[in-house]
C-alpha cells in the first residue's frame, strides 16, 4: 500500500504566486531579491495556517535557485529547489524552536555558521516557532544575528511575536501575515476538488472555509477529513454533521421566536443542541456571530462586502434584521459576550444556555435605557410646567384686597415689671425632726411585728365576707374554702400574667 499524502502537504504553495492573500509581503521579498537588498534576518508573524513557514521555504529556494525566473520565482526543477522541497538540503537547515530551544542548540548554530554553503549559494537557517527559545538561547544568538557571515540568512516564523525579545526584533525585518479570506479558501478548495474529481456543493465548501477561521492549512485538513467521511456528493448537511457545525436554522428559529415572544422555543433549541452533542461554547460563539451579522445587515445592508454569506443567507438575515432594533442587538451581544465567559465554568451549561436564550427572546420587549431616560426627562419637564402654573394660580387667588388698614390709636402698653421672689421657707433642724418622728416610727414597727406574715389574702381583704353576708352564702363554707384555695389563686394569677404577655398588654390587680 502506497503512503497517502495529505492535501495540506500535497497542495502546499511552491512559488510566490501560489501564496494567497499576502501580496504586499510577496512583492517586498521579490524586490529585495531583484535589487539585492537582502536583510540578514526575516521574521514572519501571523496566525496558524497563513503561510509563515511556506514563505520562508519559498524565499530560501529563490535565494539558492540556479534558474530563477524573470518574475524572481524559484524554478522548482533544479537540484537545489528539489532538495529544499524534500527537506534534504545541506544549505537550508530547518529547526523546530519548540524542541531545540536551549542554549546548547544555539551554540551549535554559532559553531557551524562560519562554514560556507556546499553549492556556493546562501546558507539559510529556518527556525520555526522561534518564540519558544529560552532567554539564554536568544542572548546567545544576538551577536551572530547582528553580524552574520556574508552568505548566511536567518528566517524566523512565529505565532506569538510578543514573546520574542525586543533585541531580536530590532535585528529582523518583520512581516505580519494576514488571515486568508473565506472566499479565497473556498476557491482553493474548489480547485482541489476539480483536480481530485470530487463532487461537492458550494455551500459545503463555504462551511469549511468559514470554519477554518482564516487558515488555509486548517481548511485543507477539514476537507481531507470530509473526503474520508463521505465518498459521494458532499453536501452542506454532510459537512455540518461531520464537523459538528451548528446549523443556522437554529438561529433563524430563535429570531422567529423573538418576533412572536415564544419563550418555549428556548427550551426546544437547548434540548436539541444538548441531545445532538453540540459544543455549547461553540454554539454561543456562532450565536454571537449570528447577531453580529444581523447588526451588520441592519447598519450596512445585506450586500455588505465583509459578510461572507450566500445570497440565500443574506435574504434570511435581511428578514431577521427587521425583528430586532439596533439597541436590542447591542444588548444581546453584551449578553453573549458575558455568557461566553460564564458558560465554561457553569455547573449546568444546559441551564445557563436556556437562561441565555430566554433573555434573548425577551430582549426585544425590553425598553432601552436611553428611551427610559428620555421619558423621565419629558415627565419632569411636564411636572415642572404644571407645578409652576398651579403656583401662579394659587398666588392670584390668595392675594388680599387693596384696602387701607385702620391705624389703632391705643396707647402703647407699659412694660411688665418682674415680681419680687418670695422668701424661702425656713427649714427645721434635722435633730428636731428626728425627735418628733421617732415615736410614730416605733409604733409602726411594733404593729408590723404583731401582724401575721401569711401572704394569703383573707376573705375580708377580698370582700367575699361582705358579699356572702348579703347573699346568705356563709352557710356553704365548702364553696368559700375552694374559692379561697391559695393554689387556685396562684394559678389564676399565672394565667392572667401569661395572657398579658401574649396580648402585649398590662394587667394590674389591685387588692384592697
Amino acid at each position: 500500500m502506497t503512503s497517502y499524502q495529505v492535501l495540506a502537504r500535497k497542495y502546499r504553495p511552491q512559488t510566490f504566486a501560489e501564496v494567497l492573500n499576502q501580496d504586499a509581503i510577496v512583492t517586498t521579498l521579490k524586490n529585495a531579491i531583484k535589487n539585492n537588498r537582502l536583510a540578514q534576518a526575516y521574521l514572519f508573524c501571523g496566525s496558524r495556517g497563513t503561510g509563515k513557514t511556506t514563505l520562508a521555504r519559498i524565499l530560501a529556494k529563490a535565494l539558492n535557485c540556479h534558474h530563477l525566473t524573470e518574475q524572481f520565482e524559484p524554478c522548482n526543477q533544479c537540484k537545489s529547489c528539489q532538495e529544499i522541497t524534500s527537506g534534504h538540503s545541506l544549505d537550508v537547515l530547518e529547526i523546530d524552536g519548540a524542541s531545540n530551544r536551549g542554549i546548547d542548540d544555539i551554540r551549535q548554530i554559532n559553531e557551524t555558521v562560519g562554514y560556507a554553503a556546499s553549492a556556493g549559494g546562501y546558507k539559510i537557517y529556518i527556525i520555526d516557532e522561534v518564540h519558544m527559545l529560552t532567554k539564554e538561547a536568544f542572548n546567545a544568538l544576538l551577536k551572530t544575528l547582528e553580524e552574520p557571515p556574508p552568505k548566511v540568512k536567518f528566517l524566523f516564523a512565529t505565532t506569538e511575536a510578543h514573546k520574542v525579545l525586543p533585541t531580536i526584533l530590532s535585528r529582523c525585518q518583520r512581516f505580519n501575515l494576514k488571515r486568508i479570506s473565506p472566499l479565497l479558501i473556498q476557491a482553493k478548495l474548489r480547485k482541489i476538488a476539480e483536480e481530485q474529481s470530487i463532487q461537492v456543493e458550494d455551500e459545503a465548501l463555504r462551511l469549511i472555509a468559514n470554519h477554518a477561521e482564516g487558515g488555509l492549512r486548517d481548511a485543507e485538513s477539514l476537507f481531507d477529513q470530509v473526503l474520508s467521511f463521505h465518498n459521494g456528493l458532499i453536501t452542506a448537511s454532510t459537512v455540518a454533521c461531520m464537523l459538528g457545525i451548528v446549523e443556522s436554522d437554529y438561529f433563524f428559529k430563535l429570531d422567529k421566536a423573538s418576533q412572536e415572544s415564544n419563550l418555549a422555543v428556548a427550551f426546544e433549541i437547548s434540548e436539541e443542541v444538548f441531545t445532538q452533542g453540540k459544543d455549547i461554547v461553540y454554539f454561543v460563539e456562532k450565536l454571537t456571530e449570528h447577531f453580529r451579522n444581523i447588526l451588520v445587515v441592519k447598519l450596512s445592508g445585506k450586500q455588505a462586502p465583509f459578510l461572507h454569506l450566500s445570497e440565500e443567507e443574506r435574504d434570511k438575515y435581511a428578514v431577521s434584521a427587521k425583528v430586532y432594533s439596533q439597541e436590542a442587538c447591542l444588548m444581546i451581544l453584551d449578553f453573549l459576550v458575558e455568557a461566553h465567559h460564564q458558560i465554561r465554568f457553569a455547573p449546568s451549561p444546559k441551564t445557563t444556555l436556556e437562561a441565555l436564550l430566554l433573555r434573548i427572546i425577551r430582549a426585544q420587549s425590553r425598553i432601552p435605557v436611553d428611551i427610559l431616560v428620555r421619558r423621565l426627562v419629558d415627565l419632569e419637564q411636564r411636572i415642572g410646567k404644571e407645578a409652576s402654573s398651579l403656583e401662579g394660580s394659587s398666588k392670584a387667588a390668595a392675594a388680599p384686597p387693596s384696602a387701607t388698614p385702620a391705624i389703632s390709636s391705643a396707647p402703647p402698653s407699659s412694660p411688665i415689671k418682674p415680681e419680687a421672689p418670695s422668701p424661702a421657707p425656713k427649714l427645721e433642724p434635722l435633730a428636731d425632726r428626728a425627735a418628733k418622728e421617732t415615736p410614730s416610727l416605733a409604733k409602726t414597727i411594733d404593729k408590723l411585728a404583731s401582724t401575721s406574715v401569711d401572704p394569703t389574702p383573707s376573705p375580708a381583704d377580698l370582700g367575699i365576707v361582705e358579699i356572702a353576708e348579703k347573699k346568705g352564702l356563709l352557710a356553704n363554707s365548702k364553696v368559700i374554702k375552694e374559692k379561697l384555695d391559695p393554689s387556685k389563686i396562684s394559678r389564676y394569677d399565672t394565667i392572667m400574667q401569661f395572657a398579658a404577655v401574649e396580648l402585649e398588654g398590662t394587667i394590674q390587680k389591685k387588692l384592697s
